[in-house]
């Protein structure tokens, strides 16, 4: 018997969900009996529907060798089909989604979590994916967005919306451009090719997204419901007080609000260390 071949480096975000596909396929497929191929593609297909109230949520967090984040959405339809599946229940896709369909759905994707975890682990080295569900989209802008598709006539189609944030996409990037290539007499050296200055580099031209908070403010569900134009909401800040800048949710400075040719700007006046932006991302 021949060994088998090492698996492939990933070398960017369609790679990464391409193992992804295939994890999804290797469980649905153990649970349907059947094989449950699934596709990647790079565009959203003609039946794919736009996001609205309802959907489905699901942050997946990368830590370890690959740090970043996902966010899974799925349309209610896609998510009892699944759940149905999952729980070997009849097929109704047109059912509602229910509570316990989602807490299916959200187990599912875990056991899907773990295989594709244990695929990347021996292409990066030791990582984890971490899977909850979330309230709405991801408080961050997609860098990518890329949708895994799959059907047959045995049950719906199934579609799932994935977004990648920033800083997964830098790293996917990053071990594209860095990654051994075939030998060459001016190749250079894999120490050099991995220094943390080229890799800086790489991460430059990454666009990423700012915000910049006044304050904030918890509410009662009733409080909300009673919101309607003219309401004013007290927040958590005095006027003089400076305003935060957020970097793909993360507290990175802070400063005075300025007007700029008749646009919002922020005048620098503190820049957080990373520790105190991770505990004021953890809040």
């Amino acid at each position: 018997m021949s060994e088998a071949p090492a698996p492939a480096p990933i070398e960017e975000p369609g790679s990464y969900l391409s193992v992804w596909a295939e994890s999804f396929a290797e469980v649905m497929g153990q649970i349907a009996g059947s094989p449950f191929p699934f596709l990647c593609l790079t565009a959203a297909p003609a039946e794919a529907p736009a996001a609205a109230e309802g959907d489905l949520w699901i942050l997946a967090t990368a830590s370890g060798s690959l740090r970043g984040e996902m966010s899974l959405r799925l349309n209610p339809k896609t998510a009892v089909t699944l759940a149905q599946l999952f729980t070997q229940e009849p097929a109704a896709p047109d059912s509602p989604l229910t509570s316990e369909q989602s807490e299916a759905v959200l187990e599912l994707l875990r056991q899907v979590a773990g295989v594709a975890a244990n695929s990347l682990r021996a292409r990066r080295g030791e990582m984890q994916l971490r899977l909850e569900s979330a309230p709405g989209p991801p408080s961050w802008s997609a860098s990518e967005t890329i949708w895994m598709q799959a059907g047959g006539p045995s049950y719906g189609p199934v579609l799932l919306e994935c977004q990648l944030s920033a800083a997964l996409v830098a790293e996917l990037r990053a071990d594209r451009a860095t990654s051994p290539s075939a030998p060459s007499a001016t190749a250079p050296s894999p120490a050099a090719r991995s220094t943390p200055e080229s890799k800086l580099e790489l991460l430059k031209d990454v666009e990423l997204a700012m915000t910049l908070r006044f304050g904030a403010r918890r509410l009662l569900l009733r409080e909300v419901l009673d919101l309607s134009a003219g309401s004013v909401i007290e927040l958590d800040r005095l006027v003089r007080d400076p305003a935060d800048l957020l970097l793909d949710g993360r507290l990175i400075a802070r400063g005075e609000v300025v007007v700029v040719n008749g646009n919002y700007g922020l005048r620098v006046s503190e820049v957080v260390p990373s520790t105190a932006g991770q505990e004021s991302h953890g809040k």
